[in-house]
């Protein structure tokens, strides 16, 4: 039996809620049009919003040099009051980032000198931190083509950061299952294996469609279910909008949404085929269990996707449905631990 080191556990879990937090904000943030109210990124001295109303005031005029406020803004009575709101979003969602930086870096170094590591461990801990330092510069890299010309951010940069989000933190909880979990067992069923993994590829296509949606407010159209409009389950937008070739299923606002609608439709038959197959195996209590959270919680995900196209992207319930995913990863990223170890 290995023994379990619980405040390596317990750190790395910690990360695990951080980026659950910086997930949550993240989706306030975009749902709020804050994301480019912050027109530069500096390691310190960014680090707090400005103190002083001399200082609002500068940082508010900086921010009326850019697209968002020269196009959008400008027309909407848009005071430092409003500005201060959309800034706060942004500046928390980096804080956060920062803490998340410290909360891994520090600890890490601790336990690295006192030998508290497996090598398997620091060779995992690496990539964590070099996955943190890149999503940090995808968050830029999103931010940053919003500033140019269209005061609005690239969906595919868009999506890429929130995948990469989610992805970081499957890759985080599966570092902390090998401890919780840290005798090795061959998988009780390759073939159950193998179904949660094409799951897992298709929850992650879901979650890349639900960035495409969100960059482009393609939610905001055709808000009927569960045909498109009323007698077309493929709205005939999606053949007039441009592109008018594949691309419009990638760029389109109809075509994406459909794509998004379609696929919701896989994640809950992969899940319930894997929950199918799986009565036929004699699986460990942890296992059944994670099976049984996805197939509640790919219910529940469904009817947020539902109600969240329904009523048009309340934020409240956008958000609901950034959440629902998050729990649906969770989830198919325990349950794919206990089936492969």
């Amino acid at each position: 039996m290995v023994k379990r080191d619980r405040a390596v556990i317990i750190w790395l879990l910690s990360g695990c809620v951080l980026l659950f937090i910086m997930v949550v904000v993240g989706g306030i943030t975009r749902l709020t049009d804050s994301g480019l109210s912050m027109t530069d990124w500096h390691l310190v001295t960014d680090t707090f919003p400005p103190l002083t109303h001399e200082k609002w005031v500068e940082t508010f005029e900086e921010y009326k040099k850019f697209p968002e406020y020269q196009k959008i803004n400008i027309h909407n009575d848009f005071t430092l009051d409003d500005y201060q709101f959309i800034y706060f979003w942004e500046w928390f969602h980096r804080f956060i980032g920062r803490i998340i930086g410290l909360v891994f870096v520090i600890p890490f170094v601790y336990f690295l000198i006192k030998k508290r590591l497996s090598k398997s461990t620091i060779k995992k801990c690496i990539v964590l931190l070099l996955m943190g330092g890149f999503q940090g510069f995808l968050g830029w890299f999103m931010v940053k083509s919003g500033l140019i010309d269209n005061p609005d951010v690239s969906h595919f940069r868009l999506a890429l950061h929130l995948t990469f989000a989610f992805i970081t933190f499957a890759y985080t909880f599966w570092v902390a299952l090998d401890l919780i979990y840290p005798d090795y067992k061959a998988p009780i069923s390759k073939q159950l294996r193998t179904i949660t993994r094409i799951a897992l590829v298709i929850l992650l296509i879901q979650i890349i469609y639900g960035g495409f949606v969100a960059g482009l407010n393609a939610g905001l159209i055709h808000n009927h279910w569960p045909l498109m409009s009323d007698g077309q389950l493929m709205h005939d937008s999606i053949f007039l909008e441009e592109p008018t070739n594949l691309l419009r299923f990638t760029e389109g606002k109809s075509g994406i949404q459909f794509v998004h609608r379609s696929v919701a439709y896989l994640v809950v038959a992969s899940i319930l085929f894997l929950w199918y197959k799986s009565r036929k195996v004699a699986l460990g209590q942890a296992a059944k269990n994670g099976i049984m959270a996805l197939v509640i919680l790919v219910f529940v995900q469904f009817a947020l996707g539902v109600f969240t196209l329904l009523l048009a992207v309340p934020l409240w319930l956008g958000l609901a449905h950034q959440i629902g995913a998050f729990f649906l990863l969770t989830a198919m990223t325990f349950t794919l631990h206990r089936l492969s170890k």
